[in-house]
This record gives C-alpha cells, structure tokens and sequence, in this order.
C-alpha cells in the first residue's frame, strides 16, 4: 500500500473512448472536504462504459471509500474490487464491505407532520383497535380455557388437586381479613351516611334496608370482586409472565406438557370456588358493620336489625349477588393469565402486562356489573 500523504484526485478524460477515470493519491477522512468537491464536480454516478483506473490509488479509509461509492454505484464499487487484481487484499476488502453496506442503505421516509385534529383522530382510532384486538384475544383464551376443563374433567388421573389447593389457598384464605376489614368498614359508611340522610324524614328505620339491600345486591359481590381484581389477576399475571420471560413455559412444553392445563385451569377453578365464598364473607361483614353503626348511633339492637332484615329483605336479593361472583371470577382468573402469556420476556413488559390485568378486571367487573344490574332492573328481580 502506498504510503504517500498526496491529496486524492479523481481525473475523468471524457475524450477517450470509452471515458476512463484516473483516481490517484490517499482517500481518506484527511482529505474528505476536497475530495468531496472533486466528487460533485463529476456529476456521479457515471456511466457504467467508463473504464476505472485504480492504479494510483494510494491510503484508503471508510470515508474514501464511501465517496467511490458514491461515484462509481455502490453494486460497480464492489465487483470492481473484486475484479481488480492490483488492489491491496485489504482494500478490496474494504471497497466490497462499503459497496454492501451502501447498497443496502435506503433512505429514511420523512414523516409527514399532520395536524392536531389528523393526530388525536389517529391515536384514539389505534386505541380502538388496540381494545378490538384485545376483546378477541380473550374471547379466544376464553373458549381455550373452556375447551381444556372439558378435555380434562373426565380423566381425573390429570387433575392438579395440589395445584388448585394451593392457589385456593393463596387466592381465597389469604384474602379473607383485608376483604372483611374493607366490607365491614364499606358498610359502617354506609349506614352512617344512610342514617344521616334519612333522619331529616324521619325513616331512620330504614337504614338497616338500606345496608342489607346494598351488600346483599351490590356492594359485597362488588367490593370483593375488584379486591381480587387488583390482589389475584395482578400475581396471576406476574407469575405467569415470569415464566414467560424466564422461558419455562417453552420448557412446559417441550416436556409434552400443556400450559393451559397445568398453569392456567388450576388457577380459574381455585378463584370460581374461592370468589363466591368471599363474597358470602363480604356481606356478611358489611352487614355486620352496618348493623354495629344502627346499635351506636340509632338505637337498634342487634335482635331488630336482624328482624328487620328477615321481614323486609327477601333471600332472592342474596341469590341476585350471589349469582354474578362466579362470573367475574372467571373473567378475574382469565385476564390475569392471559396477560401473562402476553409477556415479552423483559421485566418491563411484566410491569405492563400486570398493570393491563388489573386495569382490564376492575373495568370488566364494573361494566358486567352495570349490565346485571339493568338486566336485573327490567326483570323485576
């Protein structure tokens, strides 16, 4: 290689046939300002008749060779370097890697700039899309969860009894003290409230209605689903997109194992039997909450706030409560593990996907409930 520091040239003699460019003296980043000059001036690219002479070529560097490649074409820059047999080995090497890397190059597309109305119309049209996707994916998980308890119900030897005993315990009895602290004290508000507002007509007797027909209809299956809407479905989703990320449960099934099976029915069948029970807690101690206010503040003895509620409150408004806890704790166990399975693989994306879960149960509850509620309404129940 030539060890000269002369300026590189790059002459066109336009006059022969065919034209022939003589490029001479050290392309490098050195010499880029006038070497960039001697490369406009041609015109490039040239015409594929014109002979190249790489004779006088002497230090050559990316930069140099990023500007042959822009005279010559970056496809003719690399079959030239491997056609020419006086080329130093390494900078054919390098005038093919520049030719490759500069062919492949495209030009980035600029980004029209829209207006704010063009904008926002965009961002909430993703969002629908974004929830239409969303509604299908679990529509989906929903019939392949139903699809694997049908498969597995009868063929008790693939039940995991261990599994859904211990996530009936994590789910269920761990919950009970903060799920009966919070109806119970829902219920003393409640009824403080109800008392305060019915004492200007004189019907504070009707407090201890209003406490019972709330948490028997409401208030308990309610308050004890979004409680396991943000405990459960957030670790249900954790657990799984752990797994996820840490590729166990690609081992699950590379082991002939089914995921569905093994992570996902333990789960929803421990939350269907442990919501319901919840619930039952839930009224009971906001009942209880309610009727301790009425002793303290309204002078009604337990026996006839128990009498009030047996007389004037009918056992369908417990089944009208009742009957909604298996619902959402189906959906609860089913979007907590689907987001799960939509994990990446990064503790970013878990920290997503768990917040996607808990967001999701509560509106689901919220909506479905809103919904039963109304249906309930018409039917006169």
């Amino acid at each position: 290689m030539s060890t000269s520091m002369a300026t590189g040239s790059a002459q066109l003699d336009a006059t022969a046939t065919p034209p022939r460019l003589q490029v001479a003296g050290d392309w490098t980043l050195a010499h880029y300002a006038s070497l960039e000059q001697a490369v406009a001036a041609l015109k490039p690219p040239l015409g594929t008749d014109t002979v190249i002479d790489l004779s006088g070529l002497g230090a050559l560097d990316t930069a140099g060779a990023s500007l042959l490649a822009e005279v010559l074409g970056a496809s003719r820059l690399g079959d030239l370097a491997q056609a020419d047999p006086t080329l130093p080995a390494a900078q054919r090497a390098l005038l093919q890697t520049i030719g490759a890397a500069m062919a492949d190059y495209r030009e980035p597309k600029l980004i029209r700039q829209g207006n704010t109305l063009t904008d926002l119309l965009s961002r909430i049209g993703a969002a629908m899309e974004n929830v239409w996707h969303q509604q299908v994916q679990l529509l989906g998980f929903i019939g392949l969860t139903l699809q694997t308890f049908a498969r597995t119900v009868l063929l008790p030897r693939r039940w995991r009894v261990t599994s859904l005993v211990a996530h009936l315990e994590e789910t269920g009895l761990d919950a009970v003290p903060i799920v009966v602290l919070l109806t119970f004290m829902v219920g003393a508000v409640v009824a403080f409230l109800g008392s305060t507002v019915l004492a200007d007509f004189g019907a504070t007797i009707y407090t201890v209605d209003l406490v019972a027909y709330s948490f028997l209809r409401e208030f308990g299956v309610l308050l004890t689903a979004i409680l396991m809407a943000g405990r459960t479905a957030s670790a249900f989703t954790a657990q799984i997109g752990s797994m996820k990320a840490n590729e166990e449960i690609d081992a699950i099934r590379a082991l002939g194992l089914d995921p569905m099976e093994l992570l996902v029915l333990p789960r929803v069948l421990a939350m269907l039997a442990a919501l319901p029970m919840l619930t039952f807690l839930a009224m009971i101690a906001g009942l209880v909450g309610g009727g301790l206010v009425c002793a303290l503040v309204l002078d009604i003895p337990p026996v006839m706030f128990v009498n009030l509620i047996k007389s004037d409150i009918g056992v369908r408004h417990f089944l009208v409560g009742i009957a909604k806890a298996p619902v959402f704790a189906f959906l609860i166990a089913v979007i907590g593990c689907l987001e799960g399975f939509k994990v990446s693989g990064s503790a970013e994306s878990v920290g997503e996907h768990t917040t996607s879960s808990v967001v999701q149960s509560i509106f689901v509850v919220i909506l479905i409930d809103a919904v039963a509620a109304l249906f309930y309404m018409e039917m006169g129940w």
